[in-house]
């Protein structure tokens, strides 16, 4: 809400900014999208491996009473 409330206050002190910043964000979006789609995959790696390492642990750790 807080996002296009301060479009609309673009839009009345520069609307052509405004209207270029409407045109513009679909394309950066898509532009960035492969990158959060690696940061997904990066994260996902390093959770397993996280886990991997902090098995022999819990194995050990044995079951809560």
């Amino acid at each position: 809400m807080l996002s296009f409330l301060l479009w609309l206050l673009l839009l009345v002190v520069c609307w052509p900014l405004a209207l270029l910043a409407l045109i513009l964000y679909p394309v950066v979006w898509l532009l960035l999208l492969p990158f959060r789609l690696i940061g997904i995959a990066v994260t996902g790696v390093f959770e397993f491996l996280r886990s991997l390492l902090l098995l022999p642990a819990r194995v050990l750790r044995g079951r809560p009473v």
